[in-house]
């Protein structure tokens, strides 16, 4: 929502500014500019990455359009969830959670917690590594390398699309200086023409120039660095996760596990400790 907010913003500012001191805004509409400008942008993203990063950069465009979904209430369900996964495993031990690992969409565990159960890949990582647990053959030090590696790759690999689209943000500039000399050339081509003729050609020339450079910085660069924040959102709830799952390792009760978990979010995410508390005690009852 604030990104479309944004974009109104940007594109209001400079267009508004422009027609507010007289400028016609008729004349910054030049179709075989953005042609020139947005056919090479697209060609460089699409002759420099895989077609795995392409789909990685289509994929991830719709959430840029809407707010993350890791805010307090997700870790809410999360921390409950953990919670309710730590005391059964206590009470009962560990193998009364097998179940629910094998077929988390039949769990009744992980069915009251629709926002968590959503989330396909978390539940992959929380299942995997319970998983590890049910089967009691590594250690603590040996269960966190191989959390830490995971987490390491997921990062990686969601924060490609910021990559791919910075990489792309940081050539428009470049592109709009090439359609502005292929439109001075194509003035001095026409140099026997009237003046004011002349002038109009200069115009449009110049609007290439202006118009790789708005779409830079105003789009391609706020993009990007928007599914860079939301990659780092998704890196942080596995943190969440794994120094959860570690403190349970570690011989800690689950209130006191799951309190471990909460100090690694981000303070605009994280619940206090008594919101936390009587959450997860609703969660139970």
């Amino acid at each position: 929502m604030f990104s479309i907010i944004g974009t109104l913003i940007i594109v209001g500012s400079v267009f508004g500014g422009f027609a507010m001191g007289g400028g016609h805004l008729g004349a910054l509409f030049q179709p075989l500019e953005l042609l020139m400008i947005g056919g090479a942008a697209m060609g460089t993203l699409v002759a420099g990455n895989p077609l795995k990063v392409l789909k990685a950069v289509i994929g991830s465009l719709p959430s840029s359009l809407s707010n993350s979904k890791y805010g307090k209430p997700f870790y809410m369900e999360l921390m409950s969830l953990l919670y309710d996964i730590l005391t059964k495993t206590r009470k009962e031990g560990l193998m009364s959670i097998e179940g629910d690992v094998e077929s988390p969409d039949q769990s009744p565990l992980f069915q009251k917690y629709p926002k968590v159960l959503a989330d396909h890949h978390l539940v992959e990582f929380l299942t995997d590594y319970l998983r590890i647990m049910v089967s009691g053959n590594l250690n603590p030090f040996e269960i966190e390398n191989l959390m830490d590696n995971e987490i390491e790759t997921h990062h990686h690999e969601a924060e490609i699309p910021s990559h791919a689209v910075q990489g792309v943000g940081d050539g428009l500039p470049a592109f709009g200086i090439v359609a502005a000399v292929m439109g001075v050339v194509h003035t001095m081509e026409s140099v026997g023409a009237p003046p004011a003729e002349l002038g109009i050609m200069i115009a449009h020339a110049l609007v290439g120039t202006f118009l790789g450079i708005l779409l830079a910085y105003g789009f391609a660069a706020p993009l990007s660095s928007l599914l860079g924040q939301r990659a780092g959102e998704s890196t942080k709830v596995f943190q969440t996760v794994k120094v959860t799952l570690l403190a349970s390792l570690n011989g800690y009760a689950p209130a006191i596990a799951i309190e471990f978990g909460r100090k690694v979010l981000y303070s605009t995410e994280r619940p206090s400790f008594s919101e936390l508390e009587t959450h997860v005690k609703q969660a139970k009852g």
